[in-house]
């Protein structure tokens, strides 16, 4: 299976959980293309949490299930960029690790 296949069948399934507001700081928009974005966020919202080690992955997969802020990330290089919902799923940041 190549990735975009995985990456469609991840999405058909649809979101896991709510994005609340979708807010992204000034650096993040300045610097990435908004497509780039759109289509992280679609891996976000469907559980593909892009480049994170394994001990972040679980972190994320027991968020869902008990409660916690789920992040993603995403990008290489200068353009790494990190996208987080907070645990009670009101606001989603997209943000460069500089922002943090």
């Amino acid at each position: 299976m190549t990735k975009n296949q995985a990456l469609a069948d991840t999405t058909a399934t649809g979101p896991r959980f709510p994005l609340g507001r979708l807010v992204a700081t000034r650096n993040a928009l300045n610097r990435l293309d908004p497509l780039e974005i759109s289509r992280a966020i679609v891996r976000h919202v469907t559980g593909d949490w892009g480049d994170l080690c394994p001990e972040d992955i679980r972190s994320n997969e027991e968020a869902l299930i008990h409660g916690g802020r789920l992040l993603s990330a995403y990008g290489k290089s200068d353009r790494r960029f990190w996208i987080i919902t907070e645990a009670d799923r009101s606001v989603t940041t997209i943000l460069l690790p500089e922002d943090y």
